[in-house]
């Protein structure tokens, strides 16, 4: 079963963030848009490449009104630790949560049970805390942050204009569709 339009479930997590140690729950993410990135674990090696990523990123989502959250099956400290030591994960001020019981990596169904790692899954969730977008693949693929944030544009735009949708490649600004009888077999 797909979790597209479902309900994130219930967690409590507790995050590394600006040299801090944060609880956060799905009842503190409400109201707000929001992204979670897994990740398989601190200190391996697409990882640090993919959160520095999202750290050159972070304003633009922060002026979209979207918080970023990775996730690994890591703890807090063991997220701290990595932070302090790695020039890649330094520039990361977002939250970076800790799962080390699994919790939220079974909850997004990311989690490889026999590793007690995630898989590299991408969850854009909006205020009502339905997830609209995501995508799950190999460990071995990293993602790129601006594919992201255009995914983010099109699902707020979607949800500020029901009724309309975005083609491929939309970029915020371009033309959308309004599916109708009138477009059938003319696209």
């Amino acid at each position: 079963m797909s979790l597209i339009n479902t309900q994130i479930l219930p967690f409590n997590a507790t995050a590394y963030v600006n040299g801090d140690f944060k609880e956060y729950n799905n009842e503190s993410i409400a109201g707000k848009w929001s992204v979670f990135v897994f990740y398989p674990a601190d200190f391996t090696f697409v990882c640090p490449t993919e959160l520095e990523d999202l750290a050159e990123h972070y304003a633009e989502f922060q002026q979209l009104g979207v918080e970023v959250f990775s996730v690994s099956t890591d703890t807090h400290f063991s997220h701290k630790a990595w932070h302090d030591s790695s020039d890649a994960i330094g520039k990361v001020t977002y939250p970076m949560l800790a799962d080390p019981t699994h919790q939220l990596a079974r909850n997004f169904q990311v989690l490889i049970e026999e590793e007690g790692l995630a898989l590299r899954g991408t969850f854009v969730v909006n205020p009502e805390g339905q997830i609209k977008a995501m995508e799950v693949h190999d460990n071995g693929i990293g993602r790129d942050a601006k594919e992201l944030l255009r995914k983010v544009k099109a699902a707020q735009y979607i949800a500020k204009n029901p009724g309309e949708v975005c083609p491929a490649k939309w970029e915020e600004g371009a033309k959308t569709l309004t599916p109708s009888l009138d477009l059938i077999g003319k696209i």
